[in-house]
């Protein structure tokens, strides 16, 4: 007989995801993800000023506020037609960068390394499941220790992203037409010397710790591969132009490597609480309309689909689009893939850093245009993030987001395809259905 299991809620911090799965003869056969939250950012937009679309959309998100604010701004500009000068897209680079650095130090020591790293019996090492907690007690009290030193290179993180965004979470700077502040040479220097420590934590700590743990954990690299479909909006554009960027923008679908098209992308809503009209709708053409008793609905998040296929997003995707990344799909596939990306970006922001010219232009003016439209794609730490806006009369008319954790925590579509990681957790074994470590390990490799 088969056993139904509720893991709620399934951060450990922060966050509104549930998790159903039903447990047969030791393995997931069927998985539901529940997103329990109407945010509503979209409704909040409508009527408003467009440019107030920075600041209020960044409070959607805690962990990458500055990808969301980045997103509002680009849709903007698309917009309305201004181009940032260069000074802006090199400080956006530098505070886009160390906000990635940051959430990825976050999800694996305080969000996933828990799942194979035994602490004392204590918060915030309890409450836990039971498990295989199969580490060396050497490797294991590094990465207890470890755990406390990352809090500190967080804080310094965003020390960093304040240096050039005001402060952080929700930063100021970043605007439709670049940044407002000013890339000093005090400035430039105190960013670039705490990089230094940050750069060699991620190098000599993190990068280490995340290898010992996929050796021990090696049968891991065989369960959760999901959908294996992949999509990137593409992020850190390394010209004015935006053509050449350090993370490429692409698919994955079917075993072949295409380019994206952004009309491609629709979300249907057959099992998500919103009305059935909204369904299938492409951002620029989509609306939001809850509605809380829908039969046969189990999540607040809609069902994103590219050509009406269910793509995963983050860092295994971006880093396998590009070509960085293609060991494989798996739970410690997507863990690998993060901690090289986090390398790969704090290296480039030691090059970024040095490209700034102190006290030159970084904002460009602008004449608001009173009816357009346009669409801002980025890439946050969790993967592909769109923010699509239509402006009428001055105002906001239609506001619609697709967050990274849309796509990868979808509930099934129209045609009752299960989302990504939903299909990730089939055939997951579980050895103790009171412990389900097993999900969980599937669950946050994801970084939901």
């Amino acid at each position: 007989m088969a056993n139904k299991i509720l893991i709620d809620p399934v951060t450990r911090i922060e966050g509104h995801l549930k998790v159903e799965i039903e447990v047969d003869q030791g393995a997931v056969i069927d998985a539901k993800c529940t997103g329990s939250l109407f945010r509503g950012f979209e409704l909040i937009m409508k009527g408003r000023e467009p440019k107030d679309a920075q600041q209020l959309t960044q409070r959607i998100c805690g962990v990458c506020p500055q990808s969301h604010g980045l997103a509002a701004s680009l849709s903007l500009e698309k917009a309305f037609g201004v181009e940032p000068p260069e000074n802006a897209r090199i400080l956006r680079n530098l505070m886009q960068g160390i906000n990635y650095v940051m959430s990825h130090i976050l999800h694996f020591y305080q969000l996933a390394a828990l799942d194979y790293v035994k602490g004392p019996d204590t918060p915030p090492f309890i409450p836990r499941y039971n498990g295989d907690y199969r580490l060396p007690k050497n490797i294991n009290d590094a990465a207890v220790n470890h755990y406390v030193q990352a809090l500190d290179i967080r804080k310094k993180c965003h020390e960093m992203l304040a240096i050039f965004g005001g402060k952080m979470p929700h930063s100021m700077t970043s605007v439709p037409g670049g940044v407002t502040e000013k890339a000093s040479v005090d400035k430039i220097v105190s960013f670039q010397w705490r990089l230094k420590e940050i750069s060699y934590f991620v190098d000599n700590v993190y990068i280490p710790d995340v290898m010992a743990i996929a050796k021990i954990y090696e049968d891991y690299f065989k369960i959760g591969a999901g959908c294996k479909n992949f999509l990137s909006f593409g992020v850190f554009p390394q010209d004015k132009a935006h053509k050449s960027k350090l993370l490429k923008q692409g698919t994955y679908l079917n075993g072949q490597d295409s380019d994206m098209d952004a009309a491609q992308i629709t979300e249907q809503v057959k099992h998500s609480w919103y009305k059935s009209e909204t369904t299938g709708k492409n951002p620029t053409q989509g609306f939001t309309s809850p509605q809380v008793d829908k039969k046969d609905a189990y999540s607040f998040v809609k069902a994103p689909r590219y050509n009406g296929l269910p793509c995963e997003v983050g860092p295994l995707a971006r880093m396998w689009i590009n070509g960085d990344y293609r060991k494989g799909i798996s739970v410690m596939d997507r863990i690998a893939a993060r901690a090289l990306e986090c390398q790969k970006v704090v290296h480039a922001l030691e090059e970024w850093i040095l490209q700034l010219k102190p006290n030159e232009k970084t904002c460009t003016s602008f004449d608001p245009s009173a009816k357009c439209e346009g669409a801002g794609l980025t890439e946050a730490p969790r993967g592909s993030l769109g923010h699509w806006i239509k402006v009428v009369d001055s105002k906001t008319e239609n506001y619609q987001i697709i967050p990274a954790t849309n796509w990868n925590c979808s509930p099934r579509d129209d045609a009752n395809i299960r989302g990504p990681l939903e299909t990730a957790l089939i055939g997951t074994p579980i050895s103790d259905i009171k412990h389900p470590i097993e999900a969980a390990r599937v669950i946050r490799s994801y970084d939901p």
